[in-house]
């Protein structure tokens, strides 16, 4: 059996309608097993491909951000400015992900909640 090549990376958004894409299936190269249903992607794979590539760079350069100014032939506040784009990025990914957590007080509203509702509460969380 011929070994296939190598994946391009694609972004994320649908070429036609701009909207985010899922994976919907993941198949095994050595023996062709299949497995269809909604996969979730790692917050790096959300990010644009360019983003990706920077922190592959960023990884094998030690987070030398000079290194990486070098080999890619821009200034080293360019690279600083790039890595700061990636940093924002993934911060918007993680929030789409991150639950949200507020107090407990937050939901019990003063003077109309008894002891009973606020172990209902409770027990919710």
């Amino acid at each position: 059996m011929n070994a296939s090549p190598e994946p391009r990376p694609v972004g994320n958004d649908c070429p036609y309608c701009g909207q985010a894409m899922h994976v919907s299936e993941m198949t095994c190269d050595a023996c062709q097993v299949a497995v269809n249903g909604a996969f979730g992607m790692s917050r790096l794979a959300g990010l644009p491909v360019e983003h990706q590539r920077f922190v592959e760079m960023f990884v094998l350069a030690s987070g030398n951000l000079k290194e990486i100014a070098e080999q890619v032939g821009v200034s080293y506040p360019t690279v600083r400015s790039r890595l700061d784009k990636v940093i924002e990025a993934i911060r918007g990914e993680i929030a789409k992900t991150q639950r949200v957590r507020g107090n407990l007080l937050d939901a019990v509203e003063p003077g109309k909640s008894n002891a009973e509702e606020a172990a209902r509460l409770i027990k919710r969380i």
